[in-house]
């Protein structure tokens, strides 16, 4: 690959900036030198270093964030902070994106990475990823409302949602539950629950596939994952 794309990609600044590092004879491969900006480096054989400290490439990047509230899950916007804003500049140059969304005032677990095709297997409705939610919800959840989920709710537009598994945790003038789904239509839980006349005040994402939410992480803080939860979404996908 290009040498100045393979600089910018881990975090060397923009293609001006790389330009400039070459230019001045900061970068040096096996050893030499190179001032030339189009090059062509292999990554897995070819020592790369920056004022001598070694560059490491990698293609993907797979980041866990616990999603705070206040944020979209979008990579920018106009108007809105965006999750991409949450992340600190060194993973940014790997241009991550939100695998699936979650809603501006939804907290927890989301994905990000730049592999496309994990991103289209975990969100493809053909794929039926699961995803776990707690949810607080104004009213009496009961058992009656567990088989409604079950057997599928249909929405506003007419549309019946896929099979829901709803436990309940408590149940009171305001209930917790936890929420499997394995789709992701627009508002999706809050949806289905307001099809029931009742309200989501709070939901929180825990799992997507295979993946926990780490807890250790504050609201806003992110991490990359282990090789460990790497292979197992990219060996299954959930």
């Amino acid at each position: 690959m290009r040498l100045d794309k393979l600089l910018a990609n881990t975090g060397y600044g923009s293609r001006k900036d790389v330009k400039l590092l070459l230019r001045k004879k900061h970068v040096t491969v096996n050893g030499k030198y190179v001032v030339n900006s189009s090059s062509h480096v292999s990554p897995d054989s070819d020592i790369i270093e920056v004022d001598g400290k070694g560059v490491h490439y990698k293609k993907y990047i797979y980041l866990m964030l616990n999603k705070p509230k206040g944020y979209i899950s979008a990579t920018e916007d106009a108007r809105e902070k965006t999750v991409i804003d949450l992340l600190s500049e060194d993973v940014k140059p790997f241009s991550p994106f939100p695998v699936g969304r979650l809603d501006k005032d939804t907290e927890g677990l989301l994905l990000l990475t730049n592999d496309g095709e994990l991103n289209h297997h975990l969100t493809s409705p053909k794929k039926e990823v699961p995803k776990t939610y707690e949810a607080f919800v104004k009213g009496k959840v009961t058992d009656a409302h567990v088989d409604i989920f079950q057997g599928g709710v249909i929405l506003d537009d007419g549309y019946k949602t896929k099979p829901a598994s709803l436990q309940i945790i408590s149940s009171n003038d305001q209930s917790i539950v936890c929420l499997i789904i394995t789709e992701g239509k627009y508002h999706q839980v809050k949806r289905m629950f307001k099809a029931i006349g009742m309200e989501v005040v709070y939901l929180k994402r825990l799992k997507m596939g295979s993946l926990w939410l780490d807890e250790t992480l504050q609201k806003g803080e992110f991490r990359e994952l282990t090789e460990r939860e790497i292979a197992q979404l990219t060996s299954t996908g959930i």
